[in-house]
Order: C-alpha cells, then sequence, then structure tokens
C-alpha cells in the first residue's frame, strides 16, 4: 500500500474516531475534495512525483488538527500529527519538514512562496469555484455558529462572502485562474443577486433580536446535542458492563459451576456464588439503565388548544390522528414562543431521563465493582484456608 493510502486511510479513521460532530465543513469531505482538486491542477502542472506526494500528503493531513483543538492554530496540530504519522514509515526529517512547512501554508491569510504553496492554497480554496459552493459555504456557516458562538443575518453572511471573494482571495496557479476564477465570479454574482432581492434593512433593533433568535435556536441546538450525547455515552457504558458480566457468567456456567461437585472444589462454592450474583445484579441494573421509558399523557383538544402539550414529543403526538397533528405543527411554527416552550420542555425532561439514567448507572459500576473485589478476595480466602 503507497502511503498515500496509508494517509488517507489513516485520516479517514481519525476523523471518523474524534473529530466532533459539529464540523460539519472541516471533515473527511472537505479534505478529500480539497486533495481530488490538488491532484487535478497538477494533472496540469509540471512538478516532481516527490513534489506530488508532499502536496497530496499535506492536504490529507491539512485539517487534522481539528480533531484535538479549536480552529485557531489547527494547523500546527495538523502538521504534529501529520510529523508522527510520517515517523513511523521512517521518513527523513528533511522530507516531514517539507511536508509540515506545506501544511502551514494553508494558515488563511499565508502568502504562499513558491509553486508547491501555490497548489496548496488553491486547493484549500477550490470550493470557491465549485457548483455546490452555497452548499459549502451554509456548512461553514453552521459550523461557526456551533463551534465559536458567531452568528450572521443572511444579508451579513452573504455580503460577507462576496466581500471575501472579491476583494480578499485570488487563485495563483496558472490552471486554477484559468479554470476556477470564472467559476468563482459566478457565485459572487449568485450571492449579488441574492443581495439584491433582500428586502432593504431592518433596523438597528431588529437586527438584535434576529441575533437574538439565532443565538437562542443556537443554544437550544447545542444543549440537546450534548443531552443526546451524554445519553449515547451512558448507554455505551451500559452495554459494556453487560457484555462483560454476560461473559462472566458463561465462564462460570461452563466451566466452574460443573466442577463444584467435586469434594476436593466445594471451597469454591461461596466464591463463585458471590461472582454469580454480583454479576446478575450487575446486569439488572444495566438493563434497567438502559430501559426506555416513554411517558404518556393523556390530554384533549383543549389541552392542544391552550398549547399544554408538548407535540415535539413522539409519546404525545403518536395519540393525534395526522389532520390534528399537521394542523397543531402548523400553528407551533408560527409562533416562535410556542417553539421555544416545547424545546424547553423537551430539554428539561431529556435532563431527567439523564438523570435517572446516570443514578443507575452509577449504582451498576459500584456494585460490579464491589462484586469484583468481593469474589476475588473470596477465592484468594478459599485457596489460602485449603
Amino acid at each position: 500500500m503507497s502511503i498515500l493510502d496509508k494517509a488517507k486511510n489513516y485520516v479517514e479513521n481519525l476523523f471518523k474516531d474524534k473529530l466532533s460532530s459539529v464540523y460539519f465543513y472541516h471533515n473527511f469531505i472537505h479534505t478529500t475534495y480539497a486533495v481530488q482538486k490538488a491532484d487535478e491542477i497538477i494533472k496540469h502542472t509540471s512538478i516532481s512525483e516527490t513534489d506530488k506526494e508532499k502536496v497530496l500528503l499535506a492536504l490529507w493531513f491539512h485539517d487534522v488538527g481539528f480533531t484535538d483543538c479549536n480552529a485557531e492554530g489547527h494547523e500546527k496540530r495538523s502538521a504534529v500529527i501529520m510529523r508522527e504519522f510520517l515517523k513511523k514509515d521512517n521518513f527523513s526529517d528533511e522530507y516531514i519538514d517539507e511536508v509540515s512547512k506545506l501544511i502551514l501554508s494553508t494558515e488563511k491569510y499565508h502568502q504562499p512562496q513558491g509553486l508547491l504553496e501555490e497548489i496548496m492554497k488553491d486547493a484549500d480554496f477550490s470550493h470557491f469555484a465549485s457548483p455546490f459552493y452555497n452548499d459549502s459555504a451554509e456548512a461553514l456557516r453552521k459550523e461557526w455558529e456551533l463551534t465559536g458562538g458567531m452568528c450572521f443575518s443572511n444579508d451579513e453572511w452573504n455580503e460577507m462572502n462576496v466581500d471575501f471573494l472579491k476583494n480578499k482571495h485570488k487563485y495563483f496557479t496558472d490552471y486554477a485562474k484559468e479554470h476556477w476564477e470564472p467559476l468563482k465570479m459566478k457565485n459572487v454574482k449568485k450571492l449579488e443577486k441574492k443581495l439584491d432581492k433582500e428586502e432593504k434593512p431592518k433596523k438597528d433593533s431588529d437586527k438584535k433580536d434576529q441575533k437574538s433568535d439565532r443565538s437562542v435556536d443556537t443554544l437550544f441546538r447545542v444543549t440537546l446535542n450534548n443531552h443526546t450525547r451524554l445519553s449515547d455515552i451512558a448507554d455505551s457504558k451500559a452495554n459494556i458492563l453487560l457484555s462483560v458480566n454476560a461473559i462472566i457468567i458463561s465462564v462460570c456456567l461452563s466451566v466452574l459451576v460443573p466442577k463444584l461437585d467435586a469434594p476436593k472444589n466445594t471451597h469454591l462454592i461461596i466464591p463463585t456464588f458471590f461472582l454469580l450474583i454480583s454479576s446478575v445484579l450487575t446486569i439488572i441494573f444495566a438493563i434497567l439503565s438502559t430501559k426506555p421509558n416513554v411517558t404518556k399523557t393523556n390530554f384533549t383538544k383543549q389541552d392542544i388548544a391552550d398549547r399544554k402539550v408538548n407535540l415535539l414529543f413522539f409519546g404525545n403526538f403518536q395519540q393525534m390522528l395526522f389532520d390534528d397533528f399537521n394542523n397543531s405543527m402548523k400553528d407551533l411554527i408560527k409562533d416562535r414562543d410556542y417553539i421555544y416552550d416545547s424545546l424547553t420542555k423537551d430539554l428539561y425532561f431529556l435532563g431527567k431521563v439523564l438523570d435517572r439514567k446516570y443514578k443507575l448507572l452509577s449504582v451498576t459500576y459500584q456494585i460490579f465493582m464491589a462484586g469484583i473485589v468481593i469474589s476475588v478476595l473470596s477465592f484468594a480466602y478459599a485457596f489460602l484456608t485449603l
């Protein structure tokens, strides 16, 4: 397997295992696209195979720093991760330093020095000329909201993008200038048309309200997402305990228990009993911590009209006819206060479920730990008193 294939597999697994889901733009999709566009430039540019390999390696690693640090300074962390990877394949320090320099050249306002750095910069910003530029921009906008709390109105976002694409960004390689610059300007024109179609700017107070609403939306999104992750973590921990104790019980029943009938093994009966009981109790509490607990509330159409029912919870709306649910959702969508009330209820009751889940999980771990300690001590005592 070539070093480029190894790099691709390594980066893909690294993003899959360690990259936060809030990185909607700086992820494996962007990395793969940048590598493909660099390869496109290289096919129309005269560089050596060694230089090509350095550029592609640098692009595979140029954003891996997001897996364990914030956006600022991620290039340096990316270079460190790349260095550790190439060291394992016995690449020379000189070669690694050159790849590291290429990674650092992707810093936003770095002016490229030489053809290889120009290819790096153009490939990293190749999405500016993509027909899917708007999707990429929206992904970056959402990422900034969740990671840095930077919220923009549609007008502000489009104006900022137009300004950056027209006045602050340029392509460097001859291929990108010829083939990508015209496509980039088409995207600029699309953004300018959006700005022209927008209504006249609202008053400053309206803009503040809009930003405030967006901040509240981000707050709910991040908080609900964090609570959902905590629930997933609790379930995974419970599943680990279930698996471990199921194995312990299987081993006891297949290996230890059949041998307890022999007179020479009677001293093992009590330790085995302790081990089995602790494992069974651990499994019971682990199951209780993951057991679904759907609360159902009886309500009337008047309760729905009075907005006393959380329509976002499936335990409620599954009792309704579709037409009633559809009409009620239309009313909810029109009223932001109603939406926030429903999200608040969701967040509160999700917190109650998490509280119960983690309390049971804590008890489960205590039972498991105590059971293991008591069982080991019992086996030790049984052997020492023979």
